[in-house]
Parts: C-alpha cells; structure tokens; sequence
C-alpha cells in the first residue's frame, strides 16, 4: 500500500478573493493618493506663506503656491491667520469625499498649521 500524500497550497477561490481586496485597496489608493498629495503641497504653502508680513499677504502667496502646486480644495480666503507677536500663525482645514460604490464614500479630513519658527 502506498502512501497518500496531501498537497499543500492555495485554492483558486482564495487567489481569486486575495486579487479582489487588493484589486478594491488599490482603486481607493489611487483616489486617495493625489488627495495626500495636495495635502502635503498645501502644508508646504503655508509654512512658506507665514513669513508674510500681513494677513493679506499671506493670503496672496498661498494662492500664488496655490497655483503652481495644483492646490484646488482650498484658497487663501478659506486660511485662519493670526498674528502672534513678529509671527503669522496659519492654519486650514477641510473635507474631501470619494464616492466607492452605491451608497459607500469615504470621507477624508485634512488639517494643518504652519510651524512656529521654520
């Protein structure tokens, strides 16, 4: 009599159903990515637009960073500035939505501040 032998390794369901979940993670990824993309340049803009000395200018050189950074969720008029002292402290936030399917959307909430003293 020989012996059985069971072989190991994964069946097609479960290949077909791990491709699906990476296949709906990476379609939201590519939704979200440029999202935190803007993020990061906005955050940049805003920490170069403090060094403005009035809240009016401030305001200018985001929009103008704005413009080259393709920065369309906010503007200058949606920025908090408050002058601390010599310092212009500014901050934002706001929401973007990405419709996934039917009634699901994901919701993304950015805020962000400048940084005293860079």
């Amino acid at each position: 009599m020989g012996l059985r032998t069971r072989e190991a390794g994964a069946s097609l369901l479960t290949v077909i159903f791990f491709l699906a979940v990476l296949g709906v993670i990476g379609a939201v990824g590519l939704q979200v990515f440029p999202s935190l993309l803007e993020y990061q340049a906005a955050l940049k803009a805003i920490n170069k637009a403090k060094d403005e000395p009035t809240v009016a200018a401030v305001r200018t050189s985001f929009d103008k960073a704005a413009d080259i950074n393709m920065i369309s969720s906010i503007t200058g008029k949606d920025l908090q500035v408050v002058k601390n002292g010599d310092e212009m402290q500014v901050s934002f936030a706001y929401e973007k939505e990405f419709h996934l399917a039917g009634p699901a959307w994901l919701t993304m909430k950015y805020t962000g501040e400048s940084h005293p003293g860079r």
